[in-house]
């Protein structure tokens, strides 16, 4: 699979879809068309776990006062099913690789892997 989970409001996500080169990816913006819980089980198995895939800078975050609860593996995942935000964006999936999120390192290693 070479697909890239993106928002097509996020600024962060648009000027990282115009730095690389994504031609032979499957562009899929999350909020038009929601995640299904086979992608995001598929995430998950090249992340490691829901919890490398969560953001905590949603707005809903501090809304629903998760900072102050501890969450579990379903809990989180059942998070991003429900609302897109939640899903730390973008995600990159190349195959058996994964690159989740917009940290310098990720996209230093994302620049490396598409070379």
């Amino acid at each position: 699979m070479k697909e890239v989970f993106f928002l097509k409001t996020c600024d962060t996500c648009k000027r990282i879809l115009k730095e690389f080169d994504f031609t032979d990816f499957n562009l899929h913006e999350i909020k038009s068309t929601a995640i299904t819980e086979d992608e995001l089980i598929e995430m998950k198995n090249l992340a490691g776990s829901y919890e490398a895939l969560f953001s905590r800078r949603a707005q809903n975050y501090k809304k629903l006062g998760l900072k102050d609860v501890e969450l579990s593996e379903d809990d989180i995942k059942n998070y991003i099913l429900s609302d897109y935000t939640f899903l730390k964006r973008p995600v990159v999936i190349d195959g058996d690789k994964i690159f989740v999120g917009n940290e310098k390192k990720n996209l230093e290693a994302l620049g490396q892997h598409l070379k």
